[in-house]
């Protein structure tokens, strides 16, 4: 046997031995699990904490269309080709034609799969221009569907697992929930995976992994506290769960000892990105400093390094979503937002990532919405009752709209003075405001394509400009997840090398993989994404194991 690397410790001892090898256990690689183990495969997954991932620190919200179960039960009518006309100008050239259309024709299949497995969804709509919905409302328009209403019938397909909060952790929680009532999975928590294993005609055979099964009880207890004690620092205050998450890598270092999981059909990379990983964000992605990564410390690229080590080719890795909401309040919706020159930024209806984007890779990350006195009361009467009733909007929602119309904001009298005092072009703010104000009272399109609804007359002082720009700000962060990953056969979910050949035996899905939301995201695509290609890598790489096993 060889090895794609220098093994840790030279020889390493076998250890388990499953038709498939799962690396990481977020949405991605409990799909594959429970996808493999559907068609009579041994499964194992490898996790070097206790699981959840990214997927459990996300909105729980799946991307599907097409006249899913909640859209029936809300009475919205969408379909297949609207869906995918709609996701056609998201995706771009991320993945082929053929791989979308496959994803949409599956979309409401895929709820149900996922509903299958304990995931609860229902239909409570939410109609208002949202980051996030409310309480108690699971269906929202989650992109920028209505923006481009021009191009295809706009309907919801943000579908919020039902729970407290955010709710992917109760996302998790089900999948992972159907993976242990599977008798064929077993899963190898604190266990880290650090090589892959071939064999002499390069074919994944298995990985080389440092476990702390079997070291000492209270050594697995601290890594299991202390990296639960990160993971909210280190989202929120990265200084200090990095430095929390340090004393983690050294008990791995201390009482990790070599485990060999050996793989008969295939192994799955499904180990998240790289946002958490700030060297590989300065080589890829050096624009996108002062996002808040949405990440956990596992989302260290190590997925992706697996592969790489074996020939893997990467695509997209510069592809970053760095997410600027303005809404709630929706009625902010109505301003313009602007750079420091005062030219517009981009159509303000939007989904925040689309904004976060242009002003990251037009605009330097700087950028301030100007209002007037009617949009800046429309915006606190709509925080005021968000704040009331079953369906009020989350915390972090309110502590954003409040902090946008406080300290985030300067105001004047006139549209020069106000640009004066935020530091914007006061020539440009006015020549772009008398543009923007003649169409919108003339009833002609948006020049940036705003919705007719939404682009209305901004003249009624004081005018406020609402600074947006991109830099570390605990009241209003901005998140962000890498895109790129390991390039791989869309049929299959096989890893390819960069002549395009496959890497027999080697997998990869979520976000490890190039898949759906790598050109752009939208809210729910990325999870969506986690189970469609997880399904595809888990499924295709059990099927190899009868073969695998007839050529030796």
């Amino acid at each position: 046997m060889a090895v794609a690397g220098t093994a840790p410790g030279g020889q390493v001892p076998p250890g388990p031995a499953a038709d498939v090898v799962v690396v990481g256990f977020g949405a991605a690689g409990a799909c594959a699990a429970l996808e493999a183990c559907a068609t009579g495969a041994s499964v194992v997954i490898v996790e070097r904490f206790s699981g959840g991932g990214a997927t459990a620190l996300s909105g729980g919200v799946v991307y599907a269309g097409g006249g899913t179960g909640p859209q029936v039960e809300a009475g919205v009518t969408d379909t297949v080709a609207a869906m995918f006309d709609y996701l056609s100008l998201e995706v771009g050239e991320a993945v082929t034609r053929a791989t979308l259309d496959e994803f949409c024709v599956q979309s409401a299949a895929m709820l149900r799969w996922l509903a299958g497995h304990g995931v609860r969804f229902e239909g409570s709509l939410c109609q208002d221009k949202t980051s996030y919905p409310p309480r108690r409302q699971y269906l929202y328009y989650s992109g920028s569907e209505r923006s481009f209403a021009h191009v295809a019938p706009p309907a919801p397909r943000g579908h919020r697992a039902v729970g407290r909060g955010t709710s992917g952790r109760a996302m998790y929680r089900a999948l992972a929930a159907a993976v242990a009532e599977r008798p064929g999975i077993t899963v190898l928590a604190q266990t880290a995976a650090k090589q892959l294993v071939t064999d002499g005609a390069g074919r994944v055979t298995g990985v080389d992994s440092l476990t702390l099964r079997g070291a000492p009880a209270w050594a697995a207890f601290a890594h299991r506290v202390l990296h639960r004690a990160s993971k909210k620092p280190y989202l929120y205050l990265p200084k200090v769960g990095r430095a929390l998450h340090r004393r983690v890598a050294r008990l791995e270092g201390r009482y990790g000892r070599p485990l060999r999981v050996t793989a008969h059909g295939g192994v799955v990379l499904a180990a998240g990105g790289f946002a958490a990983n700030r060297a590989l964000m300065r080589e890829h992605a050096p624009a996108y400093r002062g996002g808040l990564a949405l990440a956990t410390p596992g989302d260290d690229g190590s997925g992706i390094g697996l592969g790489t080590q074996a020939g893997a080719a990467t695509r997209l890795l510069h592809r970053v979503s760095v997410w600027r909401f303005i809404s709630p309040p929706s009625a902010l919706v109505r301003g313009v937002i602007v750079d420091q020159a005062g030219q517009r930024v981009c159509d303000e209806s939007r989904y925040g990532a689309a904004i976060g984007d242009a002003m990251v890779s037009r605009h330097g990350g700087r950028a301030w919405l100007l209002a007037d006195r009617r949009i800046v009361a429309a915006a606190r009467r709509e925080l005021r009752q968000s704040a009331l009733g079953p369906n009020s909007a989350l915390w972090f929602q309110s502590l954003q709209g409040w902090y946008l119309l406080s300290a985030a904001r300067v105001s004047a009298t006139s549209v020069s003075d106000v640009a004066e005092r935020a530091g914007v072009d006061p020539a440009g703010l006015a020549a772009t405001l008398e543009a923007y104000n003649a169409a919108a009272a003339a009833g002609q399109p948006d020049a940036l394509g705003k919705p007719a609804d939404l682009a209305r007359v901004i003249d009624q002082p004081p005018y406020s400009l609402i600074d947006l720009s991109i830099r570390p700000r605990p009241a209003y962060p901005a998140p962000m997840l890498t895109l790129g990953g390991l390039v791989v056969a869309e049929r299959s979910g096989q890893v390819l090398r960069r002549d395009g050949s496959a890497i027999g035996g080697l997998y990869a899905a979520g976000r490890t993989a190039v898949g759906l939301c790598s050109n752009s995201y939208v809210s729910g695509l990325s999870l969506a994404d986690c189970v469609f290609s997880g399904r595809r890598a888990g499924r295709h790489a059990a099927l190899a194991a009868p073969a695998a096993a007839a050529g030796k």
